[in-house]
């Protein structure tokens, strides 16, 4: 049986549990560089994300799959879930972990948080990637895919079964085989915690939410955020990337002043999962130069 623990076969890795300001904050981890790369997942998912890539990162790097705060197994405090929440996330995370400064990679929500933690903190950040999320507003055809995604992810943490969470992981996917039963095993168990699901909820309509709200726009997700990105920047998106269409990512990476960008071609929203080679091949290539 094929299961994605063959990604890691014959690597040495682990799953830990680090302070983050009082957060008690899950990652899986592998590599003994000193630089150090995050992995950020989007909304509503988990360090699982990074599986597929984890091998071929950590010959290079100290790789740190997180649970971002509210997600996973990592705290979900009382908290309202915005983007300042996020960042401060990640500071207390380094600070706790004793890393001046880190590589970052984000998918989608993660992707706006490495942006924004960027822009906040230049100083820790050696280069960030935005995969498959961007601080600009959707057009029309990617606002009624993030409708969608919001009905979908209503539906996954209001009544949670392996059958919404398996609707809710379609979204992610070119190929709909990508969405095995083993990941919406792992996030459905993810789901089944006390609290949990109504906590996800509450980040689905934050996150979403604002990508959808025209009034959140100016603060969150607007072009001249992006001309403050000092670091390089990896634009790495996917042509039939829902919610958030290539020529939005030509956009924004027209606009961040030391950028490139790449577009993938088998993939939806989870180009790390669904085409690792490929993704692993162009993220290293950056990465390293």
């Amino acid at each position: 049986m094929k299961t994605i623990w063959n990604h890691l076969q014959g690597v040495a890795f682990q799953q830990c549990f680090y302070d983050a300001a009082g957060v008690r904050t899950r990652v899986i981890e592998s590599g003994s560089s000193e630089k150090v790369l995050i992995f950020l997942h989007g909304t509503g998912g988990h360090a699982e994300a990074y599986l597929k890539n984890i091998a071929s990162h950590s010959e290079h790097f100290r790789v740190m799959a997180v649970d971002m705060v509210g997600h996973g197994y990592t705290s979900a405090p009382d908290i309202s879930y915005d983007m300042q929440c996020y960042v401060e996330f990640l500071l207390d995370f380094l600070d706790g972990i004793g890393v001046e400064k880190a590589y970052i990679s984000g998918e989608s929500l993660g992707a706006t948080v490495a942006a924004w933690f960027a822009i906040a903190h230049p100083d820790r950040v050696e280069k960030i990637v935005m995969n498959t999320g961007m601080l600009l507003p959707p057009d029309e055809d990617g606002a009624m895919g993030l409708r969608e995604l919001l009905e979908r992810s209503r539906k996954a943490v209001g009544a949670p079964s392996r059958d919404t969470v398996r609707q809710r992981m379609k979204w992610l996917m070119l190929d709909e085989e990508d969405v095995t039963d083993e990941i919406v095993e792992v996030r459905f168990q993810i789901y089944q915690q006390p609290g949990r699901a109504k906590v996800i909820g509450k980040i689905a309509e934050q996150s979403i939410g604002a990508l959808l709200d025209t009034a959140q726009h100016e603060k969150w997700y607007n072009p001249s955020l992006l001309k403050k990105i000092a670091c390089p920047t990896l634009v790495l998106w996917t042509r039939h990337n829902p919610g958030q269409l290539v020529p939005l990512a030509e956009e924004g990476a027209s606009l961040i002043p030391d950028s490139s960008l790449v577009v993938l071609e088998q993939s939806a929203h989870w180009p790390q999962w669904e085409e690792p080679r490929n993704f692993d091949r162009a993220h290293l290539d950056f990465l390293l130069r």
